[in-house]
């Protein structure tokens, strides 16, 4: 329906008026009331279906004019049967059409940008058009922005709860050493499976930065344990306290990895959340554990060595 302003305001009929002959003829106007016994039904008044399909009946379509006359549609506006949006939206006062679909077997990250590569190359639009991502890919974005805060908030945790246990800012440092040396085997995992760094695996670093430290505690707390004894042979020191804390190293790494096993191998629905985190913390274990039994011993032997030489 394509009006000519210019007629109907020279015969002072307004949009308003036009378009409500209109959806009484396709949508019907409540006329009066049909009551049966207690109650009351609306009777509606429209064209008929056939009626509504024939463009010579449309524009036959008499409109009021405010002198009690009429005027046939056709003198004051274009009508034809166009390919359309079902519905219109708005929003901050412009029209907006949502275009929607689901993403299986892959990260949604992913999948934006090879959209995007795709349009940026295929699509030319007019001017004032625009288009965005929302749904999963913008809540993606708003839990990233949020993921930035808290990664470097939970080392700062991480790192005040080890001085705090440790009371010694060169052991605490020794033992957040495993945080870098757990992360190299989780980045490692994702990129062996090849999946990207997404929200879950996000999530799966924090936790797996937890459990790589306890490790570090283990060998630091039987280091100092001995040493308080009166073993002043630091390399002894670090000998019998590996070969007595393997086991429980190990044990904690073999018991968080079994446990997250199930969900890297998870094919079911919500597996793209699951493997990404799962992957992350048994990657990050795996090395973290190796790493701490032989770089930390080392960087302890170093720097306790230093220190007694200047004491």
């Amino acid at each position: 329906m394509k009006y000519d302003r210019d007629r109907l305001a020279k015969y002072g009929i307004s949009i308003a008026t036009a378009n409500r002959v209109l959806e009484a003829a396709f949508a019907g106007r409540r006329t009066g009331y049909v009551f049966e016994e207690d109650r009351r039904f609306d009777m509606v008044v429209r064209m008929d279906n056939d009626l509504r399909n024939d463009l010579v009946a449309l524009e036959g379509l008499y409109l009021p004019l405010p002198d009690g006359g009429t005027l046939p549609f056709r003198q004051v506006a274009e009508i034809s049967f166009e390919d359309a949006p079902a519905q219109i939206t708005h929003e901050d006062g412009q029209r907006r059409i949502y275009v929607g679909f689901n993403v299986r077997g892959r990260d949604v990250q992913s999948t934006v940008e090879e959209i995007q590569g795709i349009l940026d190359k295929e699509l030319k639009l007019p001017a004032c058009y625009y288009y965005t991502y929302s749904g999963q890919f913008q809540n993606l974005q708003e839990a990233t922005g949020r993921l930035m805060l808290a990664v470097p908030l939970a080392l700062l945790v991480i790192l005040c709860l080890l001085y705090a246990t440790l009371k010694n800012v060169r052991e605490t440092l020794f033992v957040f050493s495993a945080i870098p040396l757990s992360a190299i085997g989780g980045v490692w995992a994702l990129w062996l499976r090849d999946m990207p760094f997404s929200i879950s695996a996000g999530a799966g670093f924090i936790a797996l930065f937890g459990v790589a430290v306890l490790n570090g505690i283990v060998l630091i707390g039987q280091f100092n344990t001995f040493e308080k004894e009166g073993m002043t042979d630091v390399r002894k020191r670090i000998v019998e306290g590996c070969m007595l804390r393997l086991r429980p190293v190990i044990m904690t790494a073999l018991v968080a990895s079994l446990g997250f096993m199930p969900m890297a191998l998870s094919t079911g629905d919500g597996a793209e959340v699951q493997r990404p985190l799962a992957t992350a913390v048994i990657g990050g274990l795996l090395t973290a554990t190796i790493l701490t039994l032989i770089v930390l011993p080392s960087i302890y032997k170093t720097f306790t060595r230093e220190n007694r030489k200047e004491a």
